[in-house]
């Protein structure tokens, strides 16, 4: 009996190529959609999940609000982890990391730039899964000099020899460490990417007392069944107990006035959680996470685009159902009964939806690199063969074919033979729910054109945003530093170029990586907040473009100037300083005591961080030190980037010459938007591809229908124009309707998108004007191009056929 419904179902896909091929071409766009996108989720969901204990695992992070300012890092102060490790049984073990910025090293008088190297405590071994491949396998890190190496760093640096007790050189730290162990790498799903490790024993602050300097990425093995929930509840009075002491000393205030004012706090995050949750934190991040509600979209992106597929299968089938009720009158006289006839349309079904799914796979196996490229991801066809993914593709298409061809089965199999014999039959009672089916797709189309169009704005008020800085032509050469005392002589034969217009002697860059640093600030001995400071030279505001409003920029003229500063006007009037506030005086902490500063000069605010935060308080301090910051005036920067590498190698025998620029650096910023936005267009237009491919049916369906009154319509003089209008009304009618759903969901959607953003667009009138136009321009081109046939038809021979 199967073989003759498999059979059967093959005749009948054949007989209608045009309905299945539309289904099936559907259905593999679906699919293969569908498979990408949980491809992506479940590499997403993955991260730090390779780490046995993972469920186990919890980090430590800072959050406090103090005069007015929100804080939220992801690292702590040096004594927390071996403190709750000592105070709470329900700790196993504590592990800290400290993150070291741009490290260099040599090896047989060879340099080596750009790897990721932290300090991690020997413990870190014992929370994290890292799979020790070569050495001391027991305990690799008691040694205050040792280090160990992922595989790839052992190989870069030794080739092929053992790299077991090889020493490597820290010159700008005049340190050696020795090679203990060699680990595999650190998978891709992992929250930290690190190609070295050095022992925190060696590390000069690791024991530091202190409790109100944060610098540790702190994390916690807990008993197993512990609730991390109730340990954070106890966290309070750690706070009380060792931060309320050293108050005083930092702020001048007791801890409780200090409580009075502020929030400070310690919680603790599962790290499982990381990833997904990057605002959890705002800043301390080893490695930028995905915001989970990217996920959310692309999964509703995924299922509404298999469901406007089946939206198809069903439409079509109903809509063809007059071509094949003869077919069911002639089969229910010569005795099957409707569970057979459901047997035997859900069989077409299924073997329409697995020759689908076959090709979805193939698709998927051919667009992968695509895809990978556009999302950051390295997914292997192999992928394909984890169980979730198996699991998932057989239930879809056991799903698509019963959602897809269970309706048309059940409609079909319920024709009475008499009737339809007798060619009363008429599927035109179903028609509104074909109608419902065609406006729920065209709300999902015509939302997530609003969304892309929401999304490119949003991108391109980004790119063009005035920063209050100008980016462009901007050199950034952060190895200058360790020319040291020769970093001048460096800097002066570079101005010697007419093609240089200047250089600033500084690494605090408003975009991308940069140096970071922090200062709590008193004014009237009374803690104000903590600002960020960045230490340059008097070259830095001319060099990046930056906007003097009051008083004057840093200069030799007057002598040394290490308590003079620039501060933009956000600090300005953060410290009240709302009028005049050129040779006003704050006092800015430090681990000596406090520093009384003066400023000299207030800049314009200009955006130093992501457009993700708003502007916040800065100090500009004249204390240079760093890398080169080089504005050029030429286009022609390959043969001046020569004549600076040619004067490099005069300084610097052993370390290669790199740079970057910096409207580079500011792009890698907004990656993860540019490129989730792309993957939103494409998955946007094969939904609007899918549901205009059903759409085309329908329009085809619709005017064989009405292929007598057409013609006669023609006869009777009806023009070309006026045919058109009268298939495509009823489709516009519905499309229209579409539009009254999805735009106001589409705004509260983008809305909340857009809350994301410090710095954000305003969703105008005209973005619901343009996306209802492209929808229907879409729509219109479709049913026209099938309408305009059916219309330029001669009416003689369809009238010669009735």
């Amino acid at each position: 009996m199967i073989k003759n419904y498999i059979k059967s179902a093959k005749r009948n896909i054949l007989k209608n190529k045009g309905v299945y091929g539309i289904n099936i071409i559907g259905l593999s766009l679906g699919l293969a959609s569908c498979l990408l996108i949980l491809l992506f989720i479940l590499d997403e969901i993955s991260y730090d999940r390779y780490n046995q204990k993972a469920d186990d695992i919890v980090r430590i992070v800072f959050k406090a609000e103090i005069g007015g300012e929100e804080i939220s890092e992801a690292v702590v102060m040096p004594p927390v982890g071996p403190t709750l490790e000592n105070e709470f049984p329900e700790v196993v073990t504590a592990a800290r990391l400290k993150q070291m910025n741009d490290p260099s090293l040599s090896y047989n008088n060879k340099i080596y730039r750009d790897f990721d190297f932290a300090y991690i405590d020997p413990e870190f071994l014992e929370v994290f899964d890292l799979k020790i491949i070569d050495g001391n396998n027991t305990n690799p890190l008691e040694d205050p000099n040792a280090v160990i190496l992922t595989k790839k760093q052992a190989k870069r640096y030794f080739g092929t020899e053992n790299p077991i007790g090889k020493r490597l050189n820290f010159e700008i730290w005049d340190k050696q460490f020795t090679v203990t162990a060699v680990i595999e790498e650190i998978p891709e799903n992992s929250h930290f990417e690190f190609g070295m490790f050095a022992s925190m024993n060696g590390y000069e602050y690791a024991n530091s007392t202190s409790w109100v300097n944060s610098d540790f990425h702190t994390y916690l093995l807990l008993k197993d069944g512990a609730q991390f929930k109730n340990l954070e509840a106890k966290l309070p009075g750690i706070m009380d107990k060792y931060m309320g002491p050293q108050i005083r000393e930092a702020v001048g205030v007791s801890y409780s006035e200090f409580k009075d004012k502020n929030r400070v706090g310690l919680f603790l995050q599962p790290l499982t959680d990381i990833h997904l949750n990057p605002d959890f934190v705002s800043s301390g991040h080893l490695k930028p996470g995905m915001d989970i509600k990217y996920l959310y979209i692309f999964g509703a992106v995924a299922i509404f685009m298999l469901f406007i597929a089946c939206i198809n299968f069903m439409n079509l089938a109903t809509a063809a159902a007059s071509k094949r009720a003869k077919e069911v009158g002639i089969r229910k006289v010569l005795g099957s009964g409707q569970k057979q006839l459901i047997k035997q349309f859900l069989t077409e079904s299924f073997l329409a939806t697995l020759i689908a799914a076959i090709l979805a796979i193939l698709l998927v196996v051919f667009f992968l690199p695509t895809f990978n490229d556009l999302a950051g991801k390295s997914l292997q066809v192999i992928d394909l063969l984890q169980f979730p993914i198996v699991l998932s593709t057989l239930a879809l298409i056991v799903l698509v074919a019963f959602l897809a061809g269970g309706y048309p089965a059940f409609f079909l199999s319920s024709f009475k033979p008499i009737q339809v014999l007798k060619s009363r039959f008429s599927a035109s009672g179903k028609s509104n729910f074909r109608n419902g089916l065609v406006v729920f797709q065209f709300i999902i189309s015509a939302g997530l054109i609003l969304a892309t169009i929401v999304v490119y704005q949003q991108m391109a008020f980004i790119q063009n945003k005035d920063l209050g800085y100008n980016k462009d032509h901007i050199l950034v050469l952060r190895d200058a530093q360790l020319l040291g005392e020769q970093s001048d002589a460096f800097k002066n034969q570079i101005l010697d170029d007419s093609r240089v217009k200047s250089v600033s002697n500084s690494s605090f860059l408003p975009a991308g990586a940069t140096d970071i640093n922090m200062s709590g600030i008193l004014l009237d001995d009374e803690y104000q907040r903590r600002m960020f400071i960045y230490n340059v030279d008097e070259a830095y505001i001319p060099t990046l473009g930056l906007e003097l409003v009051a008083g004057r920029n840093f200069s030799k003229e007057f002598g040394a100037e290490e308590h003079k500063v620039i501060i933009n006007e956000t600090a300005a009037n953060s410290l009240g300083f709302h009028q005049d506030p050129i040779g006003k005086t704050f006092t800015k902490d430090t681990d000596e005591g406090g520093r009384e500063l003066t400023i000299v000069g207030v800049v314009k605010d200009f955006h130093f961080k992501s457009l993700h935060r708003e502007i916040e308080p800065l100090i500009l301090m004249n204390n240079p030190y760093g890398g080169l910051i080089v504005r050029t005036n030429t286009a022609d920067v390959a043969s001046l980037l020569s004549n600076i590498e040619s004067e490099w190698q005069k300084f610097s025998l052993k370390e290669p010459f790199s740079y970057t620029f910096l409207d580079e650096s500011f792009n890698k910023t907004y990656l993860r938007e540019q490129k989730m936005g792309t993957i939103l267009s494409i998955f946007t237009g094969l939904t609007i591809f899918v549901a205009c491919m059903g759409l085309f049916g329908l329009v085809t369906f619709a005017a064989e229908r009405r292929v007598r009154e057409i013609g006669i319509r023609k006869v009777l003089g009806s023009s070309v124009p006026e045919i058109i209008s009268l298939l495509s009304k009823d489709f516009i009618k519905l499309i229209l309707i579409s539009f009254i759903i999805a735009f106001p969901l589409g705004y509260f959607l983008m809305e909340q998108w857009l809350q994301d953003f410090a710095y954000r667009i305003q969703i105008k009138w005209w973005v619901f004007l343009l996306a209802g136009f492209l929808t229907t321009l879409i729509a219109l081109i479709t049913i026209g191009f099938k309408s305009y046939k059916a219309a330029s038809a001669n009416p003689i021979k369809s009238l010669r056929t009735e």
